[in-house]
């Protein structure tokens, strides 16, 4: 990461920079809910996948900038209305925002976020880019509907729940890619592979988190063990579970996914089956699988610094423990 981070370090600066501009407002409570939430300690991966895609297709503007920052703002005001819908305390090893301000100042926070991004858009002066991102938010927004609709649902399977990690995750790293392409008008099939390229990496990230959830310290994730679990959530390493299961143990896996309150007992119940039938273990293949499919997406392109950074940040995917 850190050869990757010198290789756009510049960018990267004019972009935190940017940030803080477009935190400003007359009303203070946004400007200390927002630089709250960007001081936090996120990885920036969105950002530097699109200064890192326009950079392999040899964009030379400047509106690669401020589009990197309108998709960590997108994603940030994503992270402020998930916490609230999750009753998440920590995030990122921190208090949360509605931990911190409560419920209502980090859902209105969130709409400015997203306000002030398609702002920021219109002055791009690109249709395409705005039709992109608008097209991206709706789809986030569905994906996030559809999981809290499979909540407890034990009839999901792999599939199913791919396409909601594709929806609320996957998507906005696509675009990232997809939006370096579009700035320097690179080809259609280049365009296409490396919206693809993020498709495939955004899966794998959050194939990752749905494992490290149930196996990362806290000092590590940033949140408690089993969070997933204790709001009900179906991901890969239960669903994997869960279907090698017998049928007692399916049981104790319904009961206790039920339950309103999860103790230390019943999640560690949990994470001996999740042991047992190495659910941990299939979910980081899936997640590899994936990052191997990105890599192929960047063949057509030259073998430069550039390429080789995009792969080395695919790869930080899967390694991170965090």
């Amino acid at each position: 990461m850190e050869r990757v981070s010198a290789l756009i370090q510049k960018d990267m600066q004019a972009v935190e920079a940017r940030f803080r501009k477009n935190l400003t407002s007359d009303v203070p409570l946004i400007g200390q809910v927002g630089e709250y939430l960007l001081s936090s300690g996120g990885k920036r991966i969105r950002p530097m996948l699109l200064l890192l895609a326009a950079k392999l297709c040899n964009y030379s503007g400047e509106h690669h900038i401020e589009l990197a920052g309108v998709i960590e703002f997108i994603h940030s005001a994503t992270l402020l209305h998930d916490d609230v819908v999750d009753g998440a305390e920590l995030r990122r090893g921190n208090r949360s925002a509605n931990a911190v301000w409560g419920n209502e100042a980090s859902v209105l926070v969130g709409d400015f976020l997203l306000a002030k991004s398609f702002s920021i858009m219109v002055g791009c002066n690109s249709i395409k880019v705005l039709q992109l991102l608008s097209d991206t938010t709706t789809q986030m927004a569905e994906g996030e509907i559809q999981q809290l609709l499979n909540t407890a649902d034990l009839g999901i399977d792999e599939n199913r729940y791919l396409d909601v990690i594709r929806d609320k995750t996957a998507i906005l790293i696509a675009a990232a890619c997809q939006v370096g392409a579009v700035l320097a008008e690179a080809s259609p099939q280049q365009e296409a592979a490396l919206r693809e390229f993020g498709l495939e990496i955004g899966t794998a990230f959050q194939l990752m988190d749905d494992a490290l959830d149930y196996v990362a310290d806290l000092k590590d994730f940033g949140k408690e063990r089993g969070h997933d679990l204790e709001e009900g959530k179906m991901t890969l390493p239960l669903i994997h579970t869960y279907s090698k299961a017998d049928k007692n143990e399916q049981h104790e896996i319904a009961q206790i996914i039920e339950l309103e309150e999860l103790s230390e007992v019943d999640l560690n119940r949990v994470c001996d089956l999740i042991e047992k039938y190495e659910g941990i273990k299939y979910t980081r293949l899936r997640a590899s699988e994936r990052i191997e499919r990105a890599k192929i997406q960047l063949d057509m392109f030259p073998d430069n610094e550039i390429r080789n950074a995009l792969c080395a940040l695919a790869d930080y995917v899967v390694a991170r423990n965090k």
